[in-house]
Parts: C-alpha cells; sequence; structure tokens
C-alpha cells in the first residue's frame, strides 16, 4: 500500500444525486420536484406544523390553563425523612447545607418541611416554610422551628 494507491472502501462512498443537470443526465426538466405548485418553486418554505391545508393540531385542540409566572416553588421534606436522617448520621441542626449535602435539595431550591411521620427526638430546622402539622410536631419534641426569610 502507497500513499498513490489509497481509496475508500468499495460503497462507502455516496455521490448526492444532480438534479437539473439538462435533459441527458434524466433528472432535468422539473428536477424530480414534479409540476407546478408551491413546492415547484425556489424559495419555497413550509410553516412548522402546515398539515397541507387541513387545520393543524395546534388550532383544532382547546387551550386552557395558565403559568403563573409568579409562583414559589418549594421542595417539599417530610418529617419522616428528617428522622431518618437524625437518626442515621446523628444530625440535630438541619439547615440548608444540610439539606444540600445529604441531597434532599440543589442549588437556590426553597424547602418546606411537610408533617408526614413522627419525630423520635427534639430537631432544630431552618428552612423556608413549614406546614401546620411539621412545625406542631417539631415543636412538641422541643425542638425549633425557624423560618428564613
Amino acid at each position: 500500500m502507497n500513499l498513490n494507491n489509497l481509496q475508500p472502501a468499495k460503497g462507502s462512498i455516496h455521490h448526492s444525486k444532480r438534479v437539473g443537470r439538462g435533459a441527458g443526465s434524466g433528472k432535468g426538466g422539473t428536477s424530480t420536484r414534479g409540476n407546478k405548485g408551491a413546492k415547484a418553486r425556489s424559495g419555497y418554505h413550509q410553516k412548522v406544523g402546515f398539515e397541507g391545508g387541513q387545520m393543524p393540531i395546534y388550532r383544532r385542540l382547546p387551550k386552557f390553563g395558565f403559568k403563573n409566572i409568579n409562583r414559589i416553588e418549594y421542595v417539599g421534606i417530610n418529617i419522616d425523612t428528617l428522622n431518618a436522617l437524625a437518626e442515621a448520621k446523628n444530625i440535630t441542626d438541619f439547615n440548608v447545607d444540610v439539606f444540600m449535602q445529604n441531597g434532599l435539595i440543589s442549588g437556590k431550591d426553597r424547602i418546606k418541611i411537610l408533617g408526614r411521620g413522627e419525630l423520635s427526638k427534639a430537631i432544630n430546622v431552618t428552612a423556608h416554610a413549614f406546614s401546620a402539622t411539621a412545625k406542631q410536631a417539631i415543636e412538641t419534641k422541643g425542638g425549633v422551628a425557624t423560618v428564613i426569610e
């Protein structure tokens, strides 16, 4: 094998179909575009969602609801999750850093403590919001529920 006889494997190279290059090519005349109509013209562009003149699906289906841009999303963490962490890792003070280190939240998530489950010992929790049952459960065990402003 020399540099002067290198060539690609047989069948690996495909040449694109050259249309509109005269009658002798067999692909001249209308250049495989059919006769007349918008699709036969140069510069043709079909609109997104166009269904051949039929009423498009985005106009057939009804629209409803809206997305409130002022909504504040919270990541819910239940009391039973906090209790499991407190027992497994002997944590008594829960804050944003503790939640992030244990993979319960990420980045700038807001935290809401929810009331499912029971506590076995007093814990101090700092979060953005608390449900009434969660706050009551924490305080009845002697813990403190602090709201982040």
